[in-house]
C-alpha cells in the first residue's frame, strides 16, 4: 500500500469547504439528521436480527422512499431477508421425566450441545452400568485428577468417556459432579462438534439431590433430546434509480453493528453490557448512500442505473453482502462497478486522510484519479478484499472502490457517537464519490482485473497462512474457502474455493476461531497435511509453510 497525493478532482480548497453554499449546509444537515438518529440508544446498536435493526431498516427504507428511489428487494419491498445461524437451541420439545417428575431445563439438568437428538423410555440405576440401559458418571475423578492440568478439556473427557459407553451398549450418558471443583459446564450454543453416538446429559447438583439421591433405586426414565439450529433473519434495504441503461452501478454500505457486543466482535473491556451506537460504524456510510441516492434521483447521470443497498450482517463476517450476491434483485452481469463506503464520518481536519481500496480492480480507477490532489492524502490500496462488503461483489468479478476516514480509538467501542462524527468532512468524501461517479458516466462498463488478496489472520503476529478467505457464514463444521489467493500453499496444493478445510496434521478444528488457534502451532517450514471435504469426497493434501 503507498500514500500519494491525489486531486479532490474540484477545485476547492479546505478553508473555502467551511464556507459551504445552502446546498452543502442542507446536505451536512441530513447527514447529521440521519447518523443521529442510527446512532441513537433506542436502536440498541443495530445488530443483525434485533428490533433495534428493524428500526434502522424501516428508517432507512423510509428515507429511499422520500428520495424518489424504487423498491427493488423481495416482494416489491425495499427489503430482503437473509437467514443468520445463530448457533444451537434446545428445542421446547426436549424433556426429562423421572418417577413421573418433569424437570426443569437448566435448574435440574440440559443436553450438553454434542448431544444426539433421540428419545427413549427406560428404567435405571445410577449404581449399575448394564448393557442396553443408561449409564450414570460421576464427573469428581476427572476433575480432581486434571485440577493442576493447564490442558486438561473437560468437554473433550466426556466425550471419550460417553463414546465408551455407547460401545458397550448404552442407551444414554448422565453426568454429574459431586466434587467440590466447578465444572463449568454448560449448554455451549456456539459449539461446533460431531454428535455423540447416544444422548449425553449434565445433572444439576440441585437435580441430583432432588431426583438422584438414591443411588440404589431403579428409576422410571423418560427422555426427550431434541437439539436444533437457532435462527435470527437480517435484512438488506435495497432502493433503486432506472434509467433504462445497459448497466448498473451499486452504490453500498452496511447498516448493522454490534448491539450490545452479544456476538463477541466488542473491543470494549468493561463487564456492564453497554450499547455500541456504531455512529462511524456504520451509520455514516448508510447516511452517505441516503445522500447519494438524493443526488444521483435528480442528476444528469443517465448512462448508469443506480441500486443502493444498505447491508445487514456485515460484523458478523459479510452475511448481508454475500446473500445478495448469491440473490441478486439485478442481473449481475449488468453490474458496472460496486462503491462501499464503511467509516467514512471521520476525516481528520488537519491530515485530510482518505483511504480508497480496490483501486487495481479496473484500469479506468488509475485514468479518473489522476490529478494532482490539494485536498485529500489518499492512501491507495490495489486489492479488492478486506473487511468489508465490496469483497463479497470483487468475488464476483466486479471492479470495486472502498472509502474509510480511518480506524480511530472507539472502533468498536460504545462510545463511538454521533457527536463525534465530522459531518462537513463526511460530505467533501461525498462530493469525490459523486465526481467520480460523474467521471466514470461516459465510460461505459468498467473492465476487471484482479489483484492480490487481503487475507486476516484474525490476530497480529502470525507466522504461516494458509492463502484462502473463509466463509464467515458457513454453518457447518470446519473451515469452507470462499476464495483462494493465488500463489499460496492452498491454491499449490490444489485446494479450491468450496472445500470446507476440517484438519491441519494432527489439529482437527470445527470453526473459524480454532482453525485460527490451529495455524498459530505451526512455524514457516514445517511440513503437515491438510484434510478437506470436497462434496461428498475427503481429501489430504501434502503443504508446506
Amino acid at each position: 500500500m503507498k500514500s500519494i497525493f491525489y486531486c479532490l478532482l474540484f477545485t476547492i480548497q479546505f478553508a473555502d469547504a467551511q464556507k459551504l453554499k445552502k446546498a452543502d449546509k442542507t446536505a451536512v444537515t441530513n447527514l447529521q439528521t440521519n447518523i443521529s438518529y442510527l446512532a441513537d440508544d433506542k436502536l440498541e446498536g443495530r445488530r443483525t436480527g434485533t428490533n433495534g435493526e428493524k428500526l434502522a431498516y424501516e428508517y432507512i427504507s423510509n428515507e429511499f422512499l422520500k428520495a424518489g428511489l424504487a423498491a427493488h428487494g423481495d416482494k416489491g419491498t425495499f427489503l430482503q431477508e437473509f437467514e443468520v445461524n445463530d448457533g444451537k437451541m434446545i428445542a421446547k420439545g426436549s424433556f426429562l421425566i423421572v418417577n413421573g417428575n418433569d424437570l426443569v431445563i437448566d435448574k435440574d439438568y440440559f443436553p450438553l450441545s454434542f448431544c444426539k437428538n433421540s428419545s427413549l423410555t427406560t428404567t435405571a440405576s445410577i449404581a449399575l452400568q448394564e448393557n442396553g440401559t443408561p449409564w450414570f458418571y460421576d464427573i469428581k475423578d476427572l476433575l480432581e485428577a486434571n485440577k493442576n492440568n493447564p490442558h486438561f478439556d473437560l468437554t473433550d473427557a466426556i466425550k471419550l468417556k460417553a463414546a465408551a459407553a455407547a460401545k458397550k451398549t448404552a442407551i444414554a450418558f448422565f453426568i454429574y459432579n459431586s466434587s467440590t471443583i466447578k465444572d463449568e459446564l454448560q449448554f455451549d450454543p456456539k459449539a461446533k462438534s460431531e454428535l455423540s453416538a447416544i444422548p449425553v446429559v449434565y445433572i444439576t447438583r440441585a437435580g441430583k439431590e432432588t431426583y438422584f439421591k438414591d443411588e440404589t433405586a431403579t428409576l422410571d426414565i423418560q427422555l426427550k433430546t431434541e437439539i436444533v439450529d437457532k435462527k435470527r433473519y437480517g435484512h438488506n434495504v435495497i432502493g433503486f434509480i432506472d434509467n433504462n441503461a445497459a448497466s448498473t452501478i451499486i452504490i453500498g454500505a452496511h447498516y448493522d453493528h454490534l448491539g450490545y457486543g452479544e456476538d463477541h466482535n466488542s473491543l470494549y473491556t468493561g463487564t456492564t453490557p453497554q450499547i455500541h451506537n456504531g455512529a462511524d460504524d456504520n451509520a455514516s456510510g448508510t447516511a452517505a448512500v441516503i445522500e447519494l441516492g438524493k443526488l444521483l434521483k435528480t442528476s444528469k447521470y443517465k448512462n448508469n442505473n443506480y441500486l443502493f443497498i444498505c447491508f445487514s450482517g456485515e460484523e458478523l463476517g459479510l452475511f448481508g453482502s454475500k446473500y445478495f450476491t448469491e440473490h441478486p434483485t439485478v442481473d449481475m452481469a449488468t453490474v458496472n462497478y460496486m462503491i462501499n463506503m464503511d467509516m467514512v464520518g471521520r476525516l481528520n481536519d488537519s491530515t485530510h486522510g482518505l483511504n480508497i481500496g480496490g483501486y487495481g480492480t479496473s484500469p479506468a480507477w488509475g485514468e479518473t484519479m489522476s490529478v494532482n490532489d490539494k485536498f485529500f492524502k489518499i492512501k491507495f490500496d490495489s486489492s479488492g478484499t478486506g473487511p468489508s462488503d465490496h469483497t463479497s461483489f470483487y468475488r464476483k468479478n466486479i471492479p470495486v472502490l472502498f472509502f474509510f476516514t480511518g480506524v480511530h480509538s472507539d472502533y468498536h467501542k460504545p462510545s463511538d457517537d454521533a457527536d463525534k462524527i465530522n459531518y462537513t468532512g463526511e460530505w467533501m468524501v461525498l462530493k469525490y464519490i459523486y465526481k467520480l461517479i460523474e467521471d466514470t458516466n461516459k465510460k461505459g462498463k468498467l473492465a476487471f482485473t484482479k489483484t492480490r488478496e487481503t487475507i486476516s489472520n484474525g490476530k497480529s503476529g502470525f507466522k504461516v497462512t494458509l492463502g484462502i478467505m473463509p466463509d464467515y457464514t458457513f454453518s457447518g463444521i470446519g473451515v469452507r474457502a470462499d476464495g483462494i489467493s493465488d500463489g499460496k500453499i492452498a491454491q499449490k496444493a490444489g485446494i479450491k474455493a468450496g472445500d470446507v478445510i476440517v484438519q491441519l496434521g494432527e489439529y482437527k478444528f470445527t470453526d473459524v476461531q480454532t482453525y485460527m488457534e490451529t495455524l498459530s502451532k505451526f512455524n514457516k517450514g514445517d511440513a503437515t497435511k491438510v484434510k478437506v471435504k470436497r462434496g461428498s469426497e475427503e481429501l489430504v493434501f501434502d503443504i508446506v509453510f
